[in-house]
């Protein structure tokens, strides 16, 4: 199992109530931990595109942010988590240009995640007459199996469709090498899980919450995804989960900080605008907040497998269990309000001690898929 981190420009008001310049400084430190990520052994970093998602995600313009790490940053893949590609919000012409610039100032080190939007809030800005936040399917699904083609063509063969159209043009530029990237679709239901296993697409599984619900949804994409039709050059067999993690030298220490942090706000935040998911039981609507965790609720949620908490050797037992569960990468949302220097503390901690002991190819999974492509 590989390991990434996931960030998105989380900027809660309490934040900016001390903080004149809490936007800034929280798009800078989140620089910062990609590049230490990368120091410390992570093979992934993802980067959200939010927009309007007040606090919730501020880092809307990620193909800017994923610039300027590909020269910040050396081995760390670099991931779109997600970019749009829905022409109401980015014409995907201009998203097929972006990866392909992006792919060349990494050298071939971008991954092109992409989706249809967080919810009604996001989806309603850019189309505004729609009564069904489902109908972006269809515009997404039109697009999608398009990128391979402006990517492989010499001269794209253009495209008439329902919802965009555009003639017979160079798409320039080309991406580096051989091949195209990885590409991945943002899922957040099981059939979503076969949709892009069908397609050949690795799986984001931004909305994974504990690792019994994950176990069956794995199995039917791998399922799956052995008969994939791909849409791209090869089949990016590959799921991705994301956790909470929070790692300090000693258990006590780990707990203080996620019962000191305010991750219910952030979890209020998302279930405020992700409100195409399921809405578990007891969850309140916004703007109720879930209740302040203390150390015991932290405890019931190491417990129940919905955050990874601890020193580093319950930290590696805890990802363990998504390894045991067929998970090929654990990506870390951060941050979740935790501070800095434990934020950074809690990247070099996993680098140390537990990447090491469940990692041990030095090769990306997904280099190795497009490297037999372009073979």
């Amino acid at each position: 199992m590989e390991f990434g981190i996931f960030v998105q420009g989380y900027v809660p008001a309490s934040r900016a109530r001390t903080d004149p310049q809490a936007e800034h400084h929280a798009l800078m430190e989140e620089t910062e931990y990609v590049i230490q990520a990368d120091r410390s052994g992570f093979k992934y970093a993802w980067a959200s595109e939010h927009h309007f998602l007040e606090e919730y995600s501020h880092l809307s313009a990620n193909d800017v942010y994923l610039g300027y790490l590909t020269h910040a940053t050396e081995r760390i893949h670099l991931g779109s988590g997600i970019f749009n590609p829905l022409p109401q919000v980015n014409h995907p012409v201009k998203v097929a240009e972006r990866v392909a610039m992006l792919d060349h100032l990494s050298s071939g080190r971008f991954e092109f995640g992409t989706g249809r939007g967080a919810g009604s809030h996001e989806i309603l800005g850019f189309l505004p007459g729609i009564t069904d936040m489902n109908d972006t399917k269809e515009i997404w699904e039109e697009t999608i199996a398009e990128f391979p083609k402006m990517w492989l063509q010499d001269t794209y063969e253009g495209f008439q469709g329902k919802h965009w159209s555009l003639p017979p043009r160079k798409i320039l530029p080309k991406p580096y090498g051989k091949s195209h990237p990885a590409m991945w679709y943002a899922a957040g239901s099981p059939s979503s899980y076969a949709m892009a296993a069908k397609k050949g697409l690795g799986v984001l599984g931004f909305s994974v919450q504990k690792v019994s619900d994950m176990e069956w949804v794995v199995d039917s994409y791998k399922t799956a995804v052995r008969d994939a039709e791909p849409i791209g050059d090869y089949v990016n067999d590959n799921v991705m989960v994301t956790s909470t993690a929070i790692c300090a030298e000693t258990g006590k220490k780990a707990r203080q900080i996620a019962a000191s942090s305010n991750l219910n706000y952030l979890q209020s935040l998302l279930f405020r605008y992700h409100d195409t998911f399921p809405r578990p039981e007891g969850i309140p609507q916004w703007p109720e907040l879930l209740p302040d965790y203390n150390e015991e609720i932290i405890e019931f949620l190491i417990a129940e497998e919905l955050m990874i908490c601890g020193d580093p050797d319950e930290v590696l037992a805890q990802c363990k269990r998504w390894e045991a569960a067929g998970a090929d990468q654990l990506s870390f949302g951060l941050p979740v309000g935790v501070p800095y220097e434990d934020t950074l503390r809690t990247i070099r901690l996993i680098g140390e001690h537990v990447i090491p002991e469940i990692d041990t190819d030095p090769v990306h999974r997904t280099t190795r898929f497009r490297a037999a492509a372009g073979a």
